[in-house]
Formats: C-alpha cells, sequence, structure tokens
C-alpha cells in the first residue's frame, strides 16, 4: 500500500538501489544515466520536502532552484551574493593559543581546526558550536540559576612537535624546521604540512600519527591547498615549482614549471586546476592539468597606476606631499571566487581582481589595508641630534592573507593594521567593494568566556582603540555553519609577532589564533558600514606620526 511505501527505511532503499546495479550488468549507457537522475531527483525532493503543503507546484520551484545551483556550482561559477546579508561589526571574537612561537598558517575541516607555528608544532583543535549549550544535569532543587554560557574556545585535543636537532636523520618522522603551511582534506581523513625543511608530511587527521613523508621538493613548502571533494593536493615552493599528489594512493603524480621565482601561495577549487602567484615575477599563473597547460597574467600595475598620483596632507603639522599609489614589487597570496574569477594581495596594499578573459587586473583596490608611518627622525638616524625633518614617506602594509566563501562574492583580507577587512565583488563581477570590518564592537578573552566591549583605554588613540587583531594575520579560514550558512560564518585566523615567511616585521602582539563568529543580518536591519573605507585619510597618517 501507499502508507508502506512511505515507510520503507531508507536504508532498504539504498540496498536495493545497490543490488539492482550489481545485477543489471548489461545495462546501458542511457539506461544507467536515466536512472541517476531520477534518483537524484528523488534525493532532491526529499530534502526539499515542505511539511505541510501538498503543492506540486511548489515542489518543482524548490527541486528546479536546488538543480540551478548545483549546476553553478558543477560549472564553477559564482551564484551566491551572502556578504550584505552578514554584520560583521558585532561578530564576536574569540582568542585561543598555545605556548609556541608565531602560528603560520590555520586549516579548518569541521568541527576540527589544524594550526601550524615556527617552533615545528601542530594543534588539533575543536572548534565551539555557539547555537548549542552544554547539557545541564538534574538538581534535585529546583533553582532560579540561569543556565551557563555556550563554550567559546576551541578546546586542544592532540599536540605535535618537531626536533630540530633532527635534520640529518632521514628516517625522523616529523618536521625539523619551521611549519609554514597546513592544509585539511574535505573528508577529514588527512592534514598535510609543509615546513622550511623542504618536508611535505602527510598525518592522519584522527591521531595526528604520520602517514608519508615526501621529499620532492628542493626548498621550503610554503603552500598547499586541496582540491575540492578529492583527496587530490597541490604543493608550492620555493623551488619554482608546483607539485600535485593523490591522497588516496599517497603518491606524487607530477611536476608543474613556469615560475621565475618563489612560488609563495597557491588555491584551488572543484575542477583540475589551480592558480598561484610567484612573488616578485609578480605573475599569477593558472595551470590546467589535464590539458597541461598554463594561461599567465602579468601585474605590476597598469600604465595609469605608475603615474605619480599623489595627495597634500599634515605631518607632524607639516603640509607634506604623499603618494596615493605604489609600485608592484611582489604579488604575495591569492584565492579563488570560483573557476573563472580570483584575487590577489601585494607587498603595495593592492588587491586584484581576475578574470580567465582578461590578462590585467578587471579592478584594484589600493593601499586597502592603510600605510605605515614613516620612520621618527631619532629611528632613522644616528646623530645624537637628528634634523627634524621626517625621512621618508609612509610605506603601504602588505596584504599578508586572502581568504573567499568559494561560489560567492565575499572576500577577507588581513594585514598587521589589526584589523580584518570584508569586501564584496559587484554583481557585475566587475568591481570590489568595501563592506566593513569585523568585530571591532566586542572582544572575548581566552580565559573568559564573558563578553565585554572593548572600553577606552588612557594613551591610546582612536586608531588603537579600534583594533581587533593585535600582530600579523598571517593566515585566513572561513567556514558556513548550518546547510549554505543560514546561520552564521566562522572566520578562523592565525596571528603572530612576525611574519609567516621571515623576520623582516616583527610588532606587538600576540602568537596563537582567533576565531570570529559573524552572524546574518536581521531582516529589515539597515547595513551599516564597520569600519573607515579603503581610502586613507590624512587624519590616519596624522594620528600615527
Amino acid at each position: 500500500s501507499g502508507s508502506e511505501d512511505d515507510g520503507t527505511p531508507r536504508k532498504a532503499i539504498d540496498d536495493e538501489a545497490l543490488s539492482s546495479e550489481s545485477d543489471s550488468e548489461d545495462e546501458t549507457g542511457a539506461e544507467r544515466r536515466l536512472r541517476l537522475a531520477e534518483q537524484y531527483l528523488e534525493n532532491i525532493k526529499g530534502e526539499t520536502e515542505t511539511v505541510g503543503f501538498d503543492a506540486e507546484e511548489i515542489d518543482r520551484d524548490l527541486i528546479a532552484e536546488r538543480l540551478k545551483e548545483d549546476a553553478a556550482a558543477t560549472k564553477g561559477r559564482l551564484y551566491r551574493h551572502i556578504a550584505s546579508g552578514l554584520d560583521f561589526s558585532p561578530a564576536l571574537r574569540t582568542l585561543f593559543r598555545a605556548d609556541t612561537l608565531t602560528t603560520t598558517s590555520v586549516a579548518v575541516c569541521p568541527p576540527y581546526a589544524y594550526t601550524v607555528s615556527k617552533d615545528i608544532t601542530l594543534i588539533k583543535w575543536e572548534l565551539p558550536t555557539p547555537t548549542k549549550s552544554p547539557p545541564q544535569k538534574k538538581k534535585k532543587k529546583a533553582t532560579t540559576k540561569p543556565p551557563p554560557p555556550a563554550r567559546r574556545r576551541p578546546i586542544k585535543l592532540l599536540y605535535t612537535r618537531g626536533n630540530k636537532d633532527e635534520t640529518r636523520n632521514l628516517k625522523y618522522q616529523h618536521h625539523t624546521a619551521p611549519i609554514l603551511t597546513v592544509a585539511a582534506s574535505s573528508d577529514g581523513k588527512y592534514v598535510a604540512t609543509g615546513g622550511s625543511d623542504k618536508r611535505l608530511i602527510i598525518w592522519s587527521a584522527a591521531d595526528l600519527k604520520p602517514l608519508r613523508i615526501f621529499t620532492q621538493h628542493r626548498d621550503a613548502v610554503t603552500s598547499l591547498a586541496f582540491r575540492r571533494g578529492t583527496n587530490q593536493l597541490y604543493s608550492s615552493s620555493k623551488d619554482r615549482t608546483i607539485k600535485t599528489w593523490s591522497l588516496d594512493e599517497l603518491g606524487y603524480m607530477e611536476t608543474l614549471f613556469g615560475h621565475q621565482d618563489e612560488v609563495v601561495d597557491i588555491a584551488a577549487l572543484s575542477l583540475e586546476r589551480c592558480v598561484s602567484v610567484g612573488a616578485r615575477d609578480r605573475t599569477a599563473r593558472l595551470w590546467k592539468v589535464v590539458e597541461e597547460s598554463q594561461l599567465v597574467f602579468r601585474g605590476g600595475g597598469t600604465s595609469e597606476k605608475r603615474k605619480m598620483n599623489t595627495r597634500e596632507t599634515l605631518v607632524n603639522g607639516e603640509t607634506t606631499t604623499i603618494k596615493t599609489s605604489y609600485a608592484e614589487g611582489s604579488i604575495d597570496r591569492v584565492a579563488m571566487i570560483d573557476e573563472e574569477t580570483f584575487i590577489t594581495g601585494s607587498d603595495n596594499g593592492s588587491i586584484s581582481l581576475w578574470s580567465l578573459h582578461k590578462k590585467k587586473p578587471v579592478f584594484t583596490v589600493p593601499v586597502a589595508h592603510g600605510l605605515d608611518p614613516a620612520l621618527k627622525p631619532e629611528e632613522a638616524s644616528a646623530e645624537e641630534v637628528p634634523s627634524p625633518k621626517v625621512p621618508g614617506e609612509p610605506q603601504p602594509r602588505w596584504i599578508t592573507a586572502l581568504a573567499t566563501v568559494p561560489y560567492s562574492d565575499l572576500i577577507l583580507s588581513g594585514s598587521w593594521d589589526g584589523r580584518v577587512r570584508a569586501w564584496k565583488i559587484s554583481e557585475d563581477k566587475k568591481r570590489i567593494e568595501v563592506v566593513g570590518v569585523l568585530g571591532q564592537a566586542h572582544v572575548v578573552d581566552e580565559r573568559d568566556d564573558e563578553v565585554n566591549v572593548l572600553e577606552t583605554r588612557d594613551g591610546e588613540s582612536q586608531e588603537d582603540q579600534e583594533i581587533s587583531v593585535r600582530g600579523i594575520i598571517n593566515d585566513i579560514e572561513i567556514f558556513e555553519r548550518g546547510d549554505r550558512g543560514k546561520d552564521s560564518l566562522c572566520v578562523v585566523i592565525a596571528t603572530g609577532k612576525e611574519h609567516r615567511l621571515g623576520r623582516w616585521k616583527t610588532l606587538q602582539g600576540k602568537n596563537g589564533a582567533c576565531i570570529f563568529e559573524v552572524p546574518r543580518r536581521q531582516a529589515g536591519a539597515p547595513a551599516t558600514m564597520g569600519a573607515k573605507t579603503a581610502d586613507i585619510d590624512s587624519s590616519e597618517i596624522q594620528s600615527k606620526t
């Protein structure tokens, strides 16, 4: 009967489908495609079933919408506009750290996060779920005491540390130099790390035991990226090459050549291709692995940017002319938006939007994270009484971290100005627009689960009071909570006192990581700007000098 069919367990249906598939060995290709399509539609219909309605039209609309989204994801085209629906300013920040040096990278496979640092440590954390409260124990007497707040701090689950004294021991199953990058597979089975010791190590995510050590790279491994939904891994190195690996077989596949300088970052999505940036060769390259070809995108600025654009401002009470555009010397960061669009970050502070159909940037945001003040006279001169004239000029802050939500319009960037800035891509995919800054309103300290509003402190400028992340932001990871991010957005950030690749920039801050929980904007709430725009005001430069 119909009622019996409706109550048939899902497992029985799956078993029947598997048995029928194995029995029908003479099934043609067309018949198999038809059967799989029918099964796919039944699965979608089950996911989009609306309780309380028996309207065929509603079912058709829901199924059609889901089919369009799946088709867009398969083709790698941007199809979700989520940036305007998120409220970045009130995002809560939670700090967490271990006794390590600078955290160089972070990887996320919900509900776990993995951090690596310069003192050769790899740590596995369990991330909190803010929407769920811990279970309450039954008490004999009823009390009016409110339930405890939900846990905000991650829990350190596993910890492993290498030894720099084992450099000459070829059988040593760990890193022997600072770990620079980490990546986690989407199925939660593998964690990959790369370091200055030229090693690429594959770990079991369950217990952080080393499974395989690869030594094919001839210099430091700088970045790792998994192809979405697979265990295919891409690695970039200072030896100017990119290598591909298959973790299902724990084996090496091939090497990609083309960059003329160190390959410092790499990104990948669903298709069998990746994008890399080559530092001072000022190129981004898209590698089509199957076709064995590459597309080269050259940076360095356009002819309009090479013009000396200047502006007058007050510095130490005097009118000074400063530049508003700077030459691009190195492309350091890359992140993919979809299979045809990606963004890069450079040492001149610019964030550039690229398309596969154009060899030059579609749009560039100059000086996205502001300017560092010029050196003080006593810092730049060894004289006992230095000249009061300010030497040099303010310099742009590098883009040290970039992240996107794949197949959406949201971009996050980091530097050492104390802010994680949010951007969005316009609907025509030709501009980058300012959205706001993460979590300037509240902070949660690692030793206290209570939320505290940042208070005004004596001796600090307004600029210092607005800082939400102290130190250099070395990496950013994003994941969505709920079905397609309907609950919130979680951002995990790696911070440190030093840059991940060197010690040429040292700041006051904390070595560790932090989490931002970005809520969705309430219906009808106005879109507020959580920060200043990317354009740097003269007052900002004046306050720093």
